[in-house]
């Protein structure tokens, strides 16, 4: 649901803030994250070491290597259908899986060993020796299916994250492999120099916690990096919702992921069965016996435990608790309140101008987010879905039941909730065994300006659809993770797949009890209708919006067009680009095509066995695989052809194309798979550098989407003399096959491939200033924040989506080390503000200086950038210092303030503030 303005911006940074480096170059190594006193209640982005840009020219050297003998021997024998995903930071399988059977037969031999010997059959695929890999967890769904993890471990310390996990089908076939294991695990890591407590304190440090719970908690783990295994802490830290692993040598924050799933800005909170609902919109009795001991005197039942944490301090504090309103009863009536949004179909639930009014509907609202928890869980629970205590749901005999905070922040503000305590709803789900702690806010005062989104009063908590769309975060967060049971849901694509889940579990079940009504027409689940008194305004389409469905009901937006979704329209539903609740529109509309071509019951079974059979930070394309191998494991592959339909209809067919979880520009195709033994060819060419006209080596040429392993290897590294082949392709065209790499800037193409070889060349511009490419940062000045995913590193990376943020207190520079000398023939600037500022960020006037030894300084160009400048390059107007350049200093003067009309100080980000998002340089070698 909503945040404040600032943490939901920051979160739509951190959707291509994927595997950013914490630390800026040339500050040395860091001992914890700095502090950001700027960043006002931020949600500092997920972090993960192993995906650092170090490791990016990992994967070109892989796919340059010549395919070890494993590698083919696996693919040959897996089929045109076969996956052999290999980690490029590991080199080891991620996936081994066929979308057209299983990787062995039947069989009637443990599931262990059945997973133990293919692991030996195989070792030398896999690099581990199956006999030093400790079985963590092996549970069994409710369709027979055994899920494996298997722990790598050094010494007594686990490994974290990069284990196996193994699927045995009821039959004893092994159904797929993933998981991408550490080879050559050493003995010993030596000992740590951090305490558990200072791990902890560091991790409290790094998200601004301000103080502790008595659920946080550190272990020793081994982390996977591109410099080897380390030794670190993961901790949890629970008021704000944190897993970490902090290096146990030197502070360093390894791994970051937020446990909160938050609804969106103004525009996304989630609604749906409520007070004057047409169906199930009045209050009825019901028994709690089920949930609740006949004595209870307070609402903790075996899978919820309900308070009202009024003051935001996720302790149940005298007063918050709610007992019965006599011996063995919780009947308390709604007592209705009147104003602007509230009707006898959106009664309101307090008055937003009267303090404490809501201590009216206190003791009910709870009652009534008790009764939602509990419903859901046991819907949940039982099959086909089967969220079993095994698979990691949510009971109090486990230790985790749900932790629900109704009424969240209500009287943080003299009897009001203060601005951070609104429109909201969370649920963090850490991983199995620690409570998840649900978290539902107040709606504030109707809105009526015309520029401003409609709100019904009343408490989030009240209603089904809010409550489920929470829970269900738990679900996906404890089915869709790694060998150590943490939650992979971090990129774009997972992360609006999780949005999208919570949606579509919903109104299944809303709709399965007849309380929503779902015909043939489209455009009738209008998700969320309560909170706005039926303005349709947190999702932009209905759930039911078929492709192509008219406008009138399915209005779309004006980036992406009306009627249903395809994979194509993603990052383009939101003006702000990629974010996750309008992006997993798409997969929730494409769900629920699943649902009305299969029908709930096999639809459910199918979308919760993919979620325990998909692959870490999974692509949409990951979970279209997942789902068709869930068909196989629960009714024998005979559903293929229409799953294959429903996905190719939405832009996911087999010729879509997509980098990984993190792309937030995949390209839809409509295409169902070849036939078996269709027809191959192949292509070659030659990479022409740009601006030298001469030969580029070790640029990567990819299949997006293919490139993985699906189908064949799909991808070639161009040699010295920048040439490249790629063979064994399927007949089609390719919408996203893409150059890039060394430091060139990506150039995508549409191929289509024939029988006859084809010759597809490049030429490709590089950037001397790319990290990637071996320019170095050597020097900058003012706040760095590396740790927010926008730290000067960010004007070097290469992405248009990261930028560099910084404090607006005087003059701010980055000083570039190009990788040689350079004769400049252009240098551009993205100077737009970025990591949750607004405009006035941007960077106004600024310079250019070039040097050819660190010393002696041109300035090459300055200027003033205004409003028309950001969102793109500016190619900068170069008076002097273009030959034989080895180092560039750009210096930020100030901000575009006085561009939006404004002045100092006031309420705009460039009073403190100065971003910019890209430095490139270009030309050619001197």
């Amino acid at each position: 649901m909503k945040t404040d303005l600032r943490r939901t911006l920051l979160a739509g940074v951190s959707v291509f803030a994927v595997g950013l480096v914490p630390a800026a170059a040339g500050t040395g190594p860091a001992t914890a994250a700095p502090a950001a006193s700027h960043r006002v209640n931020p949600a500092p982005d997920n972090y993960d070491a192993r995906h650092d840009p170090a490791t990016a020219g990992t994967r070109a050297t892989l796919l340059a290597a010549k395919p070890s003998a494993a590698v083919s021997g696996m693919r040959a024998a897996l089929g045109q259908q076969g996956i052999v995903d290999i980690d490029s930071l590991t080199g080891t399988p991620r996936q081994v899986a066929r979308l057209d059977g299983f990787l062995t037969g039947p069989s009637r031999k443990p599931a262990e060993r059945i997973a133990r010997d293919y692991l030996k059959a195989h070792a030398d695929l896999f690099g581990v020796d199956p006999a030093t890999l400790k079985l963590g967890r092996d549970y069994r769904d409710i369709e027979g299916t055994h899920h494996l993890s298997f722990l790598q471990q050094v010494g007594d310390v686990p490994v974290f994250g990069n284990g196996i996990r193994a699927d045995v089908a009821k039959d004893g076939s092994l159904i797929q492999v993933t998981g991408s294991p550490v080879r050559q695990v050493p003995a010993d890591l030596g000992a740590a120099k951090l305490t558990g407590g200072q791990a902890l304190d560091t991790a409290r440090k790094d998200v601004q916690e301000t103080g502790s719970t008595a659920r946080d908690s550190a272990k020793l783990v081994a982390m996977p990096t591109a410099g080897g295994l380390r030794l670190g802490y993961q901790t949890l830290t629970m008021q704000t919702g944190y897993l970490h692993v902090v290096d146990a040598a030197t502070g360093r924050i390894l791994y970051r992921q937020s446990l909160v799933d938050h609804e969106a800005g103004p525009d996304a909170l989630v609604w749906d069965n409520y007070p004057g609902a047409p169906a199930g919109g009045k209050q009825r009795r019901v028994s709690l016996g089920r949930w609740l001991s006949p004595a209870a005197t307070t609402l903790r039942g075996n899978s919820t435990h309900v308070f009202s944490d009024l003051n935001d301090n996720d302790a149940a504090d005298p007063g918050e608790e709610v007992g019965p309103s006599s011996p063995g009863r919780f009947v308390y009536p709604l007592k209705q309140f009147t104003g602007p949004m509230c009707s006898a179909q959106f009664q309101c639930t307090w008055d937003p101008a009267v303090a404490y009014s809501w201590q009216d509907n206190r003791a009910m609202a709870a009652t009534q987010l008790l009764y939602f928890n509990s419903v859901f869980h046991d819907h949940l629970l039982a099959a086909p879905i089967g969220f079993t205590r095994a698979a990691g749901n949510f009971e109090a005999r486990d230790g985790d039941q749900v932790e629900a905070n109704d009424l969240d922040g209500a009287n943080t503000d003299n009897g009001f909730p203060d601005a951070n305590h609104v429109d909201n709803a969370n649920m963090a789900t850490p991983p199995d065994g620690t409570p998840p702690t649900m978290q539902m806010y107040l709606q504030p005062a109707a809105n009526t300006t015309p520029d401003e989104d409609p709100w019904v009063p009343s408490d989030t908590g009240n209603e089904a659809s809010s409550v489920y769309h929470e829970y269900t975060h738990g679900l996906s967060n404890r089915l869709v993770v790694d060998a150590s049971g943490v939650s992979t849901l971090n990129g774009p694509q997972s992360g609006a797949m999780g949005e999208a889940w919570s949606d579509w579990y919903a109104y299944d079940y809303l709709q399965k009890e007849g309380l929503e009504k779902d015909t043939r027409a489209p455009g009738e689940l209008v998700v969320f209708e309560y909170s706005t008194g039926g303005a349709n305004t947190i999702r932009t389409a209905p759930l039911d919006c078929a492709v192509g469905a008219p406008a009138a009901v399915c209005p779309g937006t004006a980036t992406a067009g009306s009627g249903g979704y395809t994979y194509g329209d993603f990052g383009k539903i939101s003006r702000r680009g990629a974010e996750v609740h309008a992006d997993g529109e798409i997969w929730a509309q494409t769900l629920w095509d699943l649902r009305t071509k299969l029908g709930y019951r096999l639809s459910e079974s199918l979308v919760t066995r993919a979620m325990e059979l998909s692959p870490a930070d999974p692509s949409y394309l990951d979970m279209r695989n997942a789902i068709l191998i869930a068909d196989r494991v629960v009714a024998g592959g005979r559903h293929q052809k229409d799953i294959w339909k429903v996905f190719a209809k939405r832009g996911m067919g087999f010729f879509a194309a997509t980098v990984d979880g993190s792309d937030t520009a995949p390209i839809e195709d409509f295409s169902t798979p070849p036939a078996p033994g269709s027809a191959r060819g192949s292509i070659a060419g030659t990479v022409t550098d740009q601006g030298s006209g001469q030969p580029a080596a070790g640029v990567a040429v990819t299949f997006g989407g293919h490139s993985s392993g699906f189908a064949g290897s799909y991808a070639a590294v161009t040699d010295a003399k920048g040439h490249y082949e790629i063979k064994n392709i399927f007949l089609g065209t390719y919408p996203k096959v893409a150059a890039s790499g060394a430091g060139y800037e990506r150039q995508v193409k549409t191929v289509t491939v024939t029988a006859k070889p084809s010759t597809v060349d490049w030429t490709v511009r590089r950037d001397w200033a790319a990290s990637q490419g071996g320019a170095q940062l050597v020097d900058f000045n003012g706040d760095d924040y590396s740790d927010f995913g926008c730290g000067p590193n960010q004007a070097i990376d290469m992405s248009q989506g990261t930028g560099w943020s910084t404090d607006a207190a005087g003059p701010r520079f980055i000083t570039v080390q190009l990788p040689g000398a350079i004769d400049v023939s252009s240098i551009e600037v993205n100077p737009t503000g970025n990591c949750g500022d607004d405009p006035s960020a941007s960077t106004g006037d600024y310079r250019v200086e070039t040097s050819p030894d660190g010393t002696a300084w041109t300035v090459a160009a300055s200027g003033h950038f205004g409003p028309a400048d950001r969102d793109r390059a500016n190619a900068v107007p170069l008076t002097a210092g273009t030959t034989g350049v080895r180092f560039v200093r750009y210096t930020m003067l100030g901000t575009q303030v006085a561009d939006e009309g404004g002045s100092c100080p006031g309420d705009y980000s460039g009073c403190s503030y100065v971003d910019t998002v890209e430095v490139g340089v270009y030309g050619a070698s001197a």
